[in-house]
């Protein structure tokens, strides 16, 4: 019995150390750049190692100063430059993006124009991580308006004071000098690959034979709102599709998503597409919500504007709503928009510059 105590004691004074012989706990870093190479050391000249690309984790071995020593999941070791990867917390944000906006509804869906990295907030010089080639097909979810960030800076979203009822609204303008703004949409690609992305990378996904009649201004988003045959559309089935759209100037940093809501009908008599409905200058608000005919019912198409100028605007991303929004609601017979739903109220105009309609006689006038 002395023997075995003498060996249980030894044997509970050897578990302390083993912690000493677990496995080492290494942190994951994810490459942001389109590709790269590892290198063999840190040093002018060195060696490839192994290629990494866009999104790829490497299990970090080594701290160095402004590198790190990783390995890839094939095991091969070199060095990389630390600006190249994001940290798995960043990497989570990321992930917790998509996670959030996961259901929203997509107010339109859009084409790139060039290879783009995803932001995890507005801004250019924010955190960036997923790269989208050229061409890549995006949904739009979300409209936002930041101060345009110099290199080096953390851009300002447009701060919002508050309300007499506690809400956060757009102030007006003092005499400072406007800062330059830009939008960017919150997009999702068909990977789940969720960020923001400057507006003007992105072309709204809108049909050429309705493309044409923008008149100077930005399609905002196009719907399908019903169908018609024509037997000599060229179109499959001779199926015509007719659209509820939404259009704004050409300019960013403006307080609501678009300022026309236009519908465009086929007329099959003379087979082209023609203006049945228009609305003009309003401050509207996405999301644009279609129901299409059913059971006799005819389709119908909705938007927000705001009750007044009480604006929200969210302090984080720069993302604007109106504090107390109202739906209006049109239904379409045939070629013709009738107001229907609860609210039957005057919708009101916008007043900024951008809205207003030119005026042809002062262009005679040349005034």
């Amino acid at each position: 019995m002395p023997v075995v105590s003498l060996l249980l004691a030894c044997l509970l004074a050897f578990l302390p150390g083993c912690s000493s012989f677990r496995r080492a706990h290494y942190d994951t870093v994810y490459v942001t750049a389109r590709q790269m190479y590892l290198h063999d050391r840190v040093a002018a000249v060195s060696n490839r190692v192994a290629e990494v690309t866009n999104g790829q984790p490497l299990q970090v071995l080594e701290h160095g100063r402004r590198f790190l020593k990783v390995k890839t999941e094939k095991n091969q070791i070199g060095w990389i430059e630390e600006r190249a990867v994001i940290d798995a917390k960043t990497f989570h944000a990321f992930d917790q993006l998509g996670v959030k906006h996961g259901h929203d509804p997509v107010v339109a869906t859009g084409v790139l124009r060039d290879d783009v990295y995803l932001h995890l907030t507005p801004g250019r010089e924010t955190e960036r991580f997923y790269l989208l080639a050229l061409n890549a097909k995006v949904q739009l979810l979300e409209r936002a308006t930041v101060a345009k960030a110099e290199p080096g800076t953390v851009p300002a979203v447009k701060t919002a004071a508050k309300s007499s009822t506690g809400k956060k609204q757009i102030p007006v303008s003092g005499a400072a000098e406007a800062p330059v703004m830009e939008d960017w949409w919150l997009v999702c690609d068909g990977q789940g690959h969720t960020g923001w992305l400057l507006a003007g990378r992105v072309d709204v996904d809108v049909p050429d034979e309705i493309l044409v009649y923008a008149e100077g201004q930005r399609y905002v988003g196009a719907y399908v709102l019903d169908t018609v045959h024509d037997p000599q559309a060229a179109t499959p089935n001779h199926v015509v599709p007719q659209y509820v759209t939404v259009l704004g100037p050409p300019k960013s940093g403006l307080p609501f998503d678009f300022d026309q809501v236009r519908v465009f009908t086929w007329n099959v008599r003379h087979h082209h597409y023609e203006t049945a409905f228009r609305l003009h200058p309003i401050a509207g608000y996405l999301p644009v919500r279609v129901t299409p005919a059913s059971a006799g019912n005819a389709p119908t198409f909705s938007f927000q504007v705001a009750q007044g100028s009480n604006l929200i605007t969210d302090p984080d991303t720069g993302v604007t709503h109106p504090a107390t929004p109202r739906t209006i609601t049109y239904e379409m017979n045939d070629t013709r928009a009738h107001r229907i739903g609860a609210d039957l109220g005057p919708v009101p105009t916008s007043h900024l510059a951008e809205s207003q309609p030119k005026s042809r006689a002062g262009k005679k006038n040349g005034r």
